[in-house]
């Protein structure tokens, strides 16, 4: 089996730069949690799409050695800098991007020294690996792929990392519901922006720890419109695609605010 473990995290930097403030401390908890429960499962790589790598021609995947350097977000930069060091598994991202050619996926490699990381990217390299022990998979989010394509995305990095016998661990990095609040507020009394948001997230989650994939697959169209789900809530597709489609149930480590938008840290059971 190559995908060992399967997780759903938030991309916020939030809980990473500041997680001094307490409903963000709670979160960064959960964020080490989901790490050493990935860490368990000794994967080879850990293969992540997050929603904020933003591309709008080809499928783009990191095939740079060795990412590194500092960033800092464009939105949360008064918060602090986001520093990454990344391996890349080259040969199971060369494999995944020939692979996406039998699906219809136009693909491109990119390997410029300081081509820009997104936070999504490092905020889950900085938690769930902050040893550096494992290789990554990196790949973007396409703004015209639909849910079906990214799901499709899921399925090649299990097809590739099956044939290159690699044990991968699939993460989706992302939110829930996206409303943030658009003026300041009182950070240490963050809290979901509204509570029909709230009561979406929590429906949702809901259906992860029950297994219900029939459930989210109808739910996440309206959940992805009413609520303002991050990216059409495509994170999890990729994951969906990556772990064939079926899950036993999850576990939520946390759900709460990230300035008024829903965010959690979710670990599926395989």
């Amino acid at each position: 089996m190559p995908v060992v473990s399967a997780f759903l995290i938030p991309g916020s930097p939030l809980p990473y730069v500041q997680r001094d403030n307490p409903p963000w401390g709670a979160m960064a908890a959960a964020m080490d949690a989901a790490g050493k429960a990935l860490a368990a499962s000794q994967p080879d790589t850990i293969a992540i799409y997050s929603t904020q790598w933003l591309a709008v021609l080809d499928q783009l995947w990191q095939v740079r050695p060795n990412p590194r350097g500092l960033h800092v977000d464009e939105n949360w930069h008064e918060y602090g800098d986001l520093p990454f060091d990344m391996r890349t598994d080259v040969e199971l991202a060369a494999a995944a991007l020939a692979a996406t050619d039998a699906y219809g996926i136009r693909s491109k490699g990119v390997d410029y020294d300081q081509f820009p990381v997104d936070t999504g990217t490092i905020v889950a390299s900085n938690f769930l690996d902050p040893e550096n022990r494992f290789k990554s998979l990196v790949t973007a989010n396409n703004l015209y792929h639909d849910w079906d394509i990214t799901t499709n995305l899921g399925r090649v990095v299990r097809e590739a990392a099956d044939k290159l016998d690699r044990r991968v661990a699939i993460v989706g990095v992302g939110g829930l519901s996206g409303a943030f609040f658009r003026h300041v507020i009182d950070i240490a009394h963050d809290h979901i922006a509204s509570e029909a948001d709230d009561a979406w997230n929590r429906r949702i989650l809901a259906l992860m720890e029950a297994g219900d994939v029939d459930g989210l697959t109808a739910a996440c169209p309206d959940f992805a419109r009413e609520a303002r789900a991050e990216m059409g809530f495509k994170h999890f597709a990729y994951v969906l695609g990556g772990i064939g489609g079926r899950f036993a149930g999850a576990t939520v480590h946390h759900y709460g605010p990230l300035y008024g938008a829903g965010g959690a840290v979710v670990e599926f059971h395989l």
